[in-house]
């Protein structure tokens, strides 16, 4: 048995052109061209070309970036100042602080100030306390991708046998919310629990994100099931370095009804998952219907 290869990029393309006319047609029929601002702080080279991929993705889609670039010694005093700033500004419809932050600042602090109808990442309190009441809220892109990548799989997720390995507050715990609230049956794991292999082997439907390379074995994984690998891992092979994910790849693909690659799957749709949600963000500020993508 050989797996479907849930392909991201090629979803997320198709996604993306959905994304952008969905925003010339809010240009047109409301003069409304979604913002997002997106602030760094530091010099990581890796965050650097990632707030950079954000920035084109964002101009392909006729999207409006405001992008903040701030030296490594700034102050919590004066990020909060910039958040507040943007929070005012009726241009702005998406906030995004790239994480992580220096020492000098708290990053819940900083979180807990972005206006909750701005944040597009999905982590204020108050957008994680809708997600789990089960109200209208901007969900974290990962888990929105994952949604969308299994919903090529599923045409229901009712009743569906669905295990989360992972428990961060960035995708594991929101993402099994979001299972919950498609009615799948989700059981929440992590590299302690005991009996892992066991737990996997019943699932229909396992969703990986822990950070750990090729954790889990094709022989863990049940004949036929969907299989959503979250991690990203580089590992050094023969001298070359490679991107892994959390889901042993070569094993699992021979044993699973359908997978993601690493790279190439859920990475891809979480960048257009950004914009869904800075277009979401936008015509709920406008009074407007959430949008039909």
């Amino acid at each position: 048995m050989s797996a479907k290869i849930i392909d991201g990029k090629a979803i997320a393309a198709d996604l993306r052109a959905e994304v952008a006319a969905e925003v010339k047609r809010l240009a047109g029929a409301h003069g409304l061209q979604p913002g997002l601002a997106v602030v760094l702080i530091g010099d990581n080279p890796a965050s650097k070309s990632y707030v950079g991929s954000k920035a084109r993705a964002l101009l392909e889609v006729g999207m409006r970036p405001f992008d903040f670039y701030l030296p490594a010694t700034t102050s919590e005093a004066e990020l909060l100042a910039l958040v507040e700033k943007l929070n005012a500004d009726a241009n702005v419809n998406g906030i995004l602080v790239q994480l992580p932050l220096p020492p000098q600042i708290n990053t819940a602090r900083v979180i807990a100030s972005i206006e909750p109808d701005k944040d597009v990442d999905g982590f204020h309190p108050l957008n994680a306390g809708r997600l789990m009441s089960g109200l209208p809220a901007l969900v974290p892109c990962t888990p929105v991708a994952c949604l969308k990548l299994i919903k090529t799989v599923y045409k229901s997720l009712v009743g569906v046998d669905a295990l989360m390995i992972g428990r961060s507050h960035i995708v594991g715990n929101p993402l099994s919310q979001v299972l919950l609230n498609e009615n799948a049956t989700v059981t929440v794991a992590h590299t302690h629990t005991r009996h892992l292999p066991d737990l996997c082997k019943r699932a229909e439907l396992m969703c990986v994100a822990i950070g750990c390379a090729e954790f889990i074995r094709g022989d863990w994984i049940k004949p036929g099931a969907t299989v959503i690998d979250v991690g990203i891992n580089r590992v050094s092979v023969g001298g070359k370095s490679r991107i892994v994910g959390d889901v042993n790849f070569s094993e699992a693909v021979k044993v699973a009804g359908a997978i993601t690659p690493v790279p190439g799957g859920v990475g891809p749709m979480t960048i257009v998952c950004l914009l869904v949600n800075t277009l979401r963000a936008a015509c709920m500020q406008a009074g407007l219907p959430p949008p039909a993508v």
